[in-house]
């Protein structure tokens, strides 16, 4: 008895030492900036002074009252998030499916679509800013074809085009990955009954490949869904917010006003919504995919 309890008191000895350093490293790197985020997002400061003033829920009565940037800026992020989401799960379903089919180039092509991804959307960004800018105006000079002479980064809504192709361009590979692991994981021997069974290539999709795609399709919605609603980098890097402040993201607006116009609280504030928001419509997909998740 006495040596089963030290066995046990030894096996939490041993648990505690290498969870406890974890659990200390994960409360300085998240849960202390996080309540210092809530402490600043009740002040108003500029980020220089020592002492900031208090102000209690004013900044987040201003935020949904009266600021029309922060409003223009969420309805931006939505537009973006929902056409991001449908558009590159729908291409990235159609690749993988393509690419599955067992083609001689179709290690070659996997790499092709995956090598975008690796690359900042920063690096991205500029890459396209060139192309947008230097690259369609000799394609238009060489080819007189009316579409590159076109001012896809200086109109508000060929900037926006702009901004979500680059985005579905930089990361549709890596949600390819998903879609192929998922559809390799489909048993056989379901597609060889479905073709006994008359069963054309689009009935087998729909009622067979599809319902087992459920898991994939659940972690590469949560992935776009979370990626989308945070974009930042692209815009910075791409546009800058331009036209006229009509490319404005919500992390974008939060920068601006922390970073620029050094309204720190504010900014604070701003991203505080930001998280919850995110927060709890990652809670709402997950909830809803799951479910249907186990029907199917």
């Amino acid at each position: 008895m006495f040596k089963a309890m030290g066995r046990k008191w030894s096996e939490r000895f041993e648990f505690g030492i290498f969870t406890i350093p974890v659990l200390i490293c994960i409360v300085i790197a998240f849960y202390i900036p996080f309540a210092m985020t809530i402490g600043y997002s009740m002040t108003e400061w500029n980020g220089i002074s020592k002492d900031p003033a208090f102000v209690g829920l004013d900044n987040f009565k201003q935020i949904f009252a009266g600021d029309s940037n922060f409003a223009n800026a969420a309805w931006f992020t939505v537009k973006f998030a929902v056409l991001y989401i449908i558009l590159v799960n729908a291409i990235a379903i159609l690749l993988a499916v393509i690419l599955d089919m067992g083609l001689k180039t179709s290690t070659w092509l996997r790499t092709a679509f995956f090598i975008p991804y690796i690359l900042s959307l920063v690096i991205v960004g500029f890459i396209w800013k060139f192309i947008f800018m230097q690259g369609f105006e000799s394609l238009a000079a060489s080819t007189g074809w009316g579409v590159f002479d076109l001012s896809w980064l200086g109109e508000p809504g060929l900037a926006f085009i702009s901004i979500l192709g680059v985005s579905i361009w930089q990361s549709v590979g890596f949600y390819m990955v998903i879609y192929i692991a998922g559809l390799q994981s489909v048993p056989g021997d379901l597609k060889e009954a479905a073709v006994v069974d008359g069963a054309g290539p689009v009935r087998r999709f729909f009622s067979i490949t599809l319902p087992l795609l459920a898991p994939s399709i659940t972690i590469s919605v949560f992935m776009a869904l979370t990626n989308s609603i945070k974009v930042f980098d692209v815009i910075l890097s791409l546009t800058g917010g331009g036209p006229g402040g009509t490319t404005y993201s919500i992390a974008y607006d939060i920068y601006r006003d922390t970073f620029q116009n050094n309204l720190y609280g504010y900014g604070t504030a701003k991203a505080l919504v930001l998280f919850v928001a995110v927060l709890i419509v990652t809670v709402i997909q997950l909830t809803i995919f799951k479910r249907r998740e186990v029907e199917a």
